[in-house]
């Protein structure tokens, strides 16, 4: 399941967007405010960002502006009603990915969202990724499937070998790692961590997620 994060300081509209995203399959944690957008986008990681303009304390260009400059590239679409070329430049000169002007249907923002993740996520132009002879991860539904059999994974491993396929053969560092699969108001654990790369070693090979001596861990495939 891909993870989306949402700004957006309209109780209603923030509502009705979380519940259509996460009938449609995604999971989408929310903010209301600029404070908040950065306090949990710094803790947290996301596969694409939603991110309202003309929101209380700081603006969704500025947020996404201090993203881009902290090296952060998680795919960003602008949710506005702003509608200038002006205003459209400066989004797409900031670093959006996308830029969506209110009122929208549903739908084209579901459209929106699917494209870019497919687009952010696929490392090749195949769905589905060999990681050896009979085990094959697909990006666009996030299942890991041996000898074409979905095998079902904890949620911390599936997330775990998510960001490992957006990455493969790319050292995680232990503290990406951390932000990537435990929550902000969660504590993360090395003892959790080490036991969550042997579940996965046992499905897909102990070879296959190496170790790096105080550096992290990666993913090597065939």
């Amino acid at each position: 399941m891909h993870n989306i994060f949402l700004l957006e300081d309209d109780d209603n509209l923030n509502d009705t967007i979380v519940e259509f995203l996460e009938d449609n399959g995604y999971s989408v944690s929310v903010a209301y405010d600029g404070v908040e957008a950065k306090d949990i986008l710094y803790e947290s990681n996301f596969d694409i960002l939603l991110l309202d303009v003309n929101v209380p304390n700081i603006n969704g260009f500025d947020i996404l502006k201090d993203f881009r400059r902290d090296g952060n590239s998680t795919p960003a679409i602008f949710i506005t009603s702003l509608n200038s070329i002006d205003d459209l430049e400066r989004g797409f000169n900031i670093g959006c990915d996308d830029y969506i002007r209110k009122p929208f249907e549903l739908k084209e923002l579901l459209l929106r969202v699917d494209t870019l993740i497919k687009k952010s996520f696929s490392q090749t132009k195949e769905s589905i990724l060999e990681i050896t002879n009979n085990i094959k991860y697909n990006i666009d539904d996030d299942t890991l499937l041996v000898d074409n059999n979905i095998v079902s994974l904890g949620k911390k491993e599936s997330i775990l070998l998510k960001i490992f396929m957006k990455d493969i053969g790319k050292v995680l560092s232990h503290e990406y790692i951390y932000n990537s699969i435990w929550n902000f108001d969660e504590t993360p654990s090395e003892t959790s961590l080490r036991t969550y790369i042997k579940n996965l070693r046992k499905i897909i090979g102990k070879e296959r997620i190496v170790s790096i001596k105080k550096q992290g861990y990666k993913l090597n495939i065939k």
